[in-house]
């Protein structure tokens, strides 16, 4: 099995999940990034958490842009790594399909999987080559009998979709030299 280890991050409501970026590192080197360019920008604003945790992380201007960008916008729309999510949904499942007998890793990954999946609309339409469920983290560290606080810990850029997938290769891969 090749591994993906993969991150979103989102603004979920009881009812629904909208995707703000996403992240996803492949055992065979490759790398994906993307904000979505179509994401609900007005509820994000309300969202405290976001706004202090995940917003930051997201693309922006860089030097004289940087300071000619209005500060409301979150994140600037120019950059090559933003999105529209139809464009994620082509290159995710592109991604995913250049890569034989796969397997996806999340940490937590119930919701990132639900909103993995909305990016083609039902769970029924899922590219060919697409899991229908994520392996979850947590459950193999349970499973193993390792607690949350003995997991190697993440060092920086805690958020930001891209650096969560890459930690949580770092775990998956450690958690299997203890299986």
């Amino acid at each position: 099995m090749t591994g993906i280890d993969y991150d979103l991050e989102f603004l979920e409501d009881g009812r629904t999940i909208e995707l703000i970026s996403i992240g996803m590192v492949c055992d065979d080197g490759r790398e994906y990034y993307a904000a979505n360019r179509d994401m609900p920008v007005r509820k994000i604003r309300r969202h405290q958490w976001l706004m202090e945790n995940v917003v930051p992380h997201l693309p922006k201007g860089h030097g004289d842009l940087r300071n000619s960008m209005s500060k409301r916008w979150l994140f600037h729309y120019g950059d090559p790594r933003v999105k529209s999510r139809a464009t994620i949904a082509d290159e995710v499942a592109a991604f995913i399909q250049a890569t034989e007998d796969v397997e996806l890793w999340a940490n937590y990954g119930a919701y990132d999987h639900v909103c993995l999946a909305q990016l083609w609309g039902t769970m029924m339409a899922l590219p060919d080559g697409v899991p229908m469920f994520t392996n979850d983290i947590q459950q193999e560290a349970r499973r193993l009998g390792i607690a949350w606080d003995e997991l190697p810990q993440q060092e920086s850029g805690e958020h930001n979709a891209l650096a969560d997938a890459r930690h949580n290769q770092i775990i998956r891969r450690w958690l299997a030299q203890r299986a």
